[in-house]
């Protein structure tokens, strides 16, 4: 008995020599990177004046960023959240997550606290009728509560991420093929190009609105404007954080993220909405996509997007129609919402960087021609 103990014990002792030895030194030399990052980016912010280019994130340190596995903990964030609770625990931990987040229960359809079988469902909680109106004179209205972060007219197929950090329009949307089937891109073209592409209305400009949702906020979006949805490219991309902090740090962040692009027409021509994904938010649910499958694997979905067309001609599909105000999907958490779309060119946003707004809001100011255009019909 004692050689065996002897025995059990060397084998626990070279499996631990082999497996958890390196894995602690992965571990200390992972955070001794991040640490040196951290550490790096405070100085920057001493040496530099806000909104400085030497405060956005190095190619090596955005690579460094990713390696941590996000998806993996947000698979994992996914199961706890999903943990049924007992009856008992559910005022004293849910209270705390809403005194937290500033979560109003009020506006809760069902404010009992009692009634959420776990932390998920609360995420997801729907909202009483009549709390969040939609405004009926304007032809945008805000597609969910979060904090804007930015907004305004895409420049030579160029947005701003937040203020002083821009993203491509060209490789968050990919390739400008959705409406007359698969076709190639055309070599060498540029990103103004690009965007002029875009246009059903030469005489048209294209404008873009980023809306943060917080982990408080009401975590269901819906329709911005009357529209139909005929297409949908999902990039299953990785799961960082879009904080408004990391927003201000890594460039192209939203193009880097899993996002489920839906692309469509409103009376103006061209109009897409973008649910984006973002650590410990792995779970977008679009309704009318059942198809939709989100935080998989890279094995499940080893492909960089994978598009799906949803026009009348198409056998397992239809176009998906909405209207202003109609709910269309919902978050697990929270994340962001990029809306990209065509307009006139006296087109004027009603909002501010870093105001917070509810959903059903005008987005634009309503003396513009969209307005007088939308009265009329």
């Amino acid at each position: 008995m004692a050689a065996t103990t002897a025995f059990k014990g060397a084998k626990s002792s070279r499996w631990r020599r082999f497996v958890l030895k390196p894995f602690v030194f992965v571990q200390f030399f992972f955070g001794i990177g991040l640490l040196a990052i951290a550490l790096k980016q405070f100085r920057r912010k001493n040496t530099h004046p806000a909104q400085s280019p030497e405060l956005i994130a190095k190619d090596w340190e955005i690579l460094y960023y990713r390696i941590i596995p996000f998806r993996a903990i947000s698979r994992a964030w996914g199961w706890l959240t999903n943990c049924h609770l007992p009856v008992w625990a559910r005022r004293p931990l849910l209270g705390l997550y809403a005194r937290t987040f500033n979560c109003n229960l009020e506006e809760a359809k069902d404010g009992n606290l009692d009634n959420y079988s776990c932390l998920a469902e609360f995420f997801r909680r729907k909202l009483k009728n009549g709390v969040r109106p939609i405004d009926s004179a304007s032809a945008v209205v805000a597609p969910s509560d979060g904090t804007v972060l930015n907004f305004g007219r895409v420049t030579a197929g160029m947005m701003e991420q937040v203020k002083g950090v821009s993203y491509s329009l060209g490789e968050f949307l990919g390739p400008a093929y959705w409406r007359n089937g698969p076709e190639v891109q055309p070599a060498g073209q540029t990103e103004l190009e690009y965007e002029k592409s875009l246009l059903v209305n030469k005489d048209n400009d294209l404008f873009h609105c980023v809306i943060y949702l917080a982990p408080g906020d009401y975590h269901c979006f819906h329709s911005p404007v009357d529209w139909t949805v005929n297409f949908r490219r999902h990039f299953p991309g990785a799961l960082l954080s879009v904080n408004p902090s990391i927003a201000k740090w890594v460039a192209g962040l939203f193009s880097l993220n899993e996002r489920a692009v839906y692309v469509g027409r409103w009376e103006h021509g061209f109009f897409s909405m973008t649910p984006v994904g973002a650590t410990n938010v792995g779970s977008i649910r679009v309704y009318a996509d059942e198809k939709l499958r989100t935080n998989c694997t890279k094995w499940a979905l080893p492909l960089p997007y994978y598009d799906r067309y949803m026009g009348p001609t198409e056998t397992d599909s239809d176009e998906i129609p909405l209207h202003k105000g109609e709910i269309f999907g919902e978050f697990n958490l929270g994340s962001t919402i990029v809306l990209i779309f065509e307009a006139p060119k006296d087109f004027e946003f009603k909002i501010r960087p870093g105001e917070k707004i509810r959903m059903g809001q005008p987005l634009h100011v309503t003396g513009s021609s969209v307005k007088q255009e939308a009265a009329a019909h």
